[in-house]
Parts: C-alpha cells; structure tokens; sequence
C-alpha cells in the first residue's frame, strides 16, 4: 500500500500477539471516548444539583443513540477495507475512503436536523422528568450541533481500523479527551456554566479530534490525500457499505431505543431512579469496553482473514476474544455484587439515589457477562459481512423481548428496581445461546 502510514497486516503472525497488538489501542480508545460522558456526569455530580445529573444521564442515553447510529455505519467501512486489504486491492481501499467520507458528511447533517426538529417529541417519549427537561433539552440541543465532528471522527478512525491501524485513532481521541476534562472543569466549576458547559466541552473536544486527525493524515501522506475531488461517493463501494453497515447500525439503534424504554421507565418513577438508570449505563459502557473493542477488532480481524480465504486463523481469534472479554467483565460483575454503593457514590453522594441504586447495580451487572458473549461472537459474523443476520438477531432480542419484559414488569412491579434490572442479563443469555449455536453450526458454511 502506497503511503508513508503502514496498517498492520492482520493475516499473519501469532495469533495471539496479532490480537492483543491490534485490540489494545482499540480498547483505550474506547476508554477515552467513554471517559466523555462519565467526566460530564461526574463533574455535573460534583458541581450541580440531581436535576442536572438526571439531564445529562437522559441527554447522554440520546447521544449515545447517534454515536451507535454512527459507529455502525461506520464499521462497515472498517470490515469493507478490512476486506480489500486482505485482497491487497488498493485502489478499492481509496474508493471506499472516499465514499465513507463523503457520505457521512452529509448524514451529519441530517441527523443533526432531525435531532433539532424532534427534540421535544424525544423527551416526552422518554418521560423525561419535568425538573430536568428543559436541562435535558439544553444538553442535547449542544451535542446536536456537534454530529458533525462525531461523524467525522468515528469514520476516520473506522478507515484507520480497517486499514489495520489501530494505535493512531487512540492518539487522537486522548488528546480530545484531555481536553474535554479540562473544559469540563472550566465551564461548569470556574465559569458556572452547569450543563451547558459539559456539552459546549464535549462538542469542542470532537471538532478538537477531527481536525487534528485530517491534519496529521495528510501530512503523513496516508493513502487518501483529503482533497477535494477525492471526495466523491462510488456507487459500487456505497451499496456494499449499505449492505454490510446499515444492518449493523440498525441493530445498535434497536438496542439503544429498548434502553431508552427503560429509561422511560425509570424517568416516570422517579428522578432518582433516573439518576441510577444514568449512572449504571456509565458502568455497562465501562464493564464491556473489552467485550465491545474485541468485537470491533475481531470485525476488522475477521475481514481481513475473510478477504484472504483464512477462516481457520479467524475462528482462533474469535475464542481468545471471548477469554480475554469475559475476565475483564467478570471483575466489574464481582464489584458490583461486592459493593455496589461505592460505584454510585463515585458520581453522586445524594444518599436516596445511592439506596435506589443498590439492587439494580447487583440484578443488572449480571448483563457485563452475557452481553459480552454476545458482542464476541456478532463482531466475528459480522467480520464475514454476514450483518443481516446480526441484524435480525439484535432487534430480535431488543424490539421481542427487552421492551415486553420492561413494560411487563413495571406493570407488576413499578418499584422494584431489582427486578427490572435482571431484564438486561436474561434477554442477553438468551441471544448468547441462540448466536453461539449459530456460530457452531456456520463452520461447514465458511471459506478456509
């Protein structure tokens, strides 16, 4: 590949050190990039009131649907240059960059509008608590403004991914996260900004990542030199990065919305309640940050091995993903059945909301572990481009039996936050055991 940057070639060496090289960078970026919604949450707890808190966790719950939205579009692209790469077409990789980019310039705008138009409509629906809602509708409204700079960073990183770079998409996302934490602290404890601030910090620190990306990319002559006339979607690269990304992004919207409902559900409680629901969704980012990172690396693993006919190399990457996921989520389960309390107490010291929290945290961890078997094994499916059936699967799980459970028990049991939090681990075991037998029995049907 001509350029001075250099992707790692992930079909060949041990598969083990190939994992871990390729996954780690992958895993603090994930890290970092989490860190964002925590550091608002955390410094909104330390500086402003539990109405604010309940506005950032509901604000975040709806970015965190445009960032799904995002990342699923674009690790269709991650697996689709994965694929050339492993074919070593790279005139393809140049189409297919060009095509990502252009496109996701213009779903930036669109989801920005339709963000913007809806807003109210989407936090009654989410019966967003009436002290926090125009707080809410404040956070949001920033962020929306900020979709271009989400966009534009998550494709540039998912090209580096695919490009089999892993290392400089952590680079650029720390520094747009230390940046955040200091604009964080400034607008909300030095300027008194509450959470206007944190979402002003947030969009900065995005517009801050991308650009230094761009920059620092075409100084280093990556393969696609960023000019103008490069940008230009090729209708053959756009319908298989359809084909392969639109199914993986509806899947995450289905999740989130199912989440959604529940935050719904906790909203009409209480804006304590609320305020748990907003903290545990912190912890279920950070509890399956190695499941959902080995998901996405074994996506670009898995392409690259699919594209040069290696299967057998793919399948062992799979199994240590699934080992490497499931001790990193086994201790976040361990804490939280230990010691829930102190997990809440680190974003908030209100003792109602601590009290709230204690049986959801312990019902709900149980879902660090059967999510993660879950997240493994669709990022090797979808590394084969087989996302239609990830697709069906997720939704199934999300749309038939997360929404019907949650409404179901917060019928009988509106009060009960225990029993609503074991709803997450029990649809998850159940689309675990169903992908895994789909796993088993797709080895006569892969190539290799």
């Amino acid at each position: 590949m001509a350029g001075n940057l250099k992707g790692l070639d992930l079909t060949e060496g041990p598969i083990a050190r190939t994992l871990i090289v390729f996954a780690l960078p992958y895993l603090a970026a994930n890290i970092l990039q989490s860190l964002y919604g925590a550091v608002d949450l955390f410094v909104v707890g330390l500086y402003c009131s539990a109405e604010s808190v309940a506005a950032v966790s509901t604000g975040t719950q709806v970015t965190q649907i445009v960032t799904s939205l995002i990342t699923g579009l674009t690790l269709g692209s991650t697996i689709l240059i994965g694929s050339y790469m492993g074919e070593r077409d790279e005139e393809r990789v140049k189409r297919t960059i060009g095509t990502t980019l252009t496109i996701f310039f213009f779903v930036s705008l669109i989801i920005t509008f339709l963000l913007l138009f809806f807003l109210s409509d989407i936090l009654t629906l989410l019966r967003t608590p009436s002290e926090s809602f125009a707080l809410t509708a404040q956070y949001v409204s920033i962020c929306a403004y900020g979709c271009l700079f989400i966009c534009g960073y998550n494709a540039i990183a998912a090209i580096l991914r695919g490009y089999g770079d892993s290392k400089r998409p952590m680079l650029f996302i720390l520094i747009a996260c230390a940046l955040n934490i200091v604009l964080d602290f400034l607008f909300v404890a030095a300027f008194g900004m509450g959470v206007a601030g944190t979402a002003l910090a947030t969009v900065i620190s995005q517009a801050a990542s991308m650009a230094i990306a761009v920059i620092y990319l075409k100084r280093k002559h990556f393969v696609f030199d960023f000019r103008p006339g490069s940008f230009k979607p090729d209708r053959e690269i756009a319908i298989r990065l359809a084909k392969i990304g639109v199914p993986i992004s509806f899947q995450e919207m289905a999740v989130r919305i199912s989440f959604l409902y529940l935050t719904a559900v906790m909203n009409g409680i209480s804006v304590y309640s609320a305020a748990v629901v907003g903290i545990s969704a912190k912890y279920d980012v950070f509890a399956m940050l190695s499941a959902t990172s080995l998901a996405n690396a074994l996506a670009a693993i898995t392409a690259q091995n699919y594209g040069r006919g290696s299967m057998a190399r793919a399948r062992r990457s799979l199994w240590l993903s699934l080992l490497f996921a499931l001790c990193v989520a086994s201790l976040f389960w361990i804490w939280a059945q230990a010691a829930p309390s102190t997990m809440i107490s680190v974003f908030t010291s209100d003792p109602a909301v601590i009290e709230a929290g204690i049986p959801f945290f312990r019902s709900c961890s149980y879902d660090y572990i059967a999510v993660t078997l879950v997240f493994i094994l669709n990022g090797y499916i979808n590394g084969m481009q087989k996302t239609v059936w990830t697709m069906i699967s997720c939704t199934f799980g999300a749309i038939a039996l997360r929404i019907p459970l949650v409404y179901i028990f917060s019928q009988h049991f509106p009060d009960d936050l225990g029993r609503l939090g074991m709803i997450a681990p029990t649809v998850s075991f159940i689309m675990a055991f169903y992908t895994l037998i789909y796993v088993l029995k797709g080895k006569r049907r892969e190539r290799g």
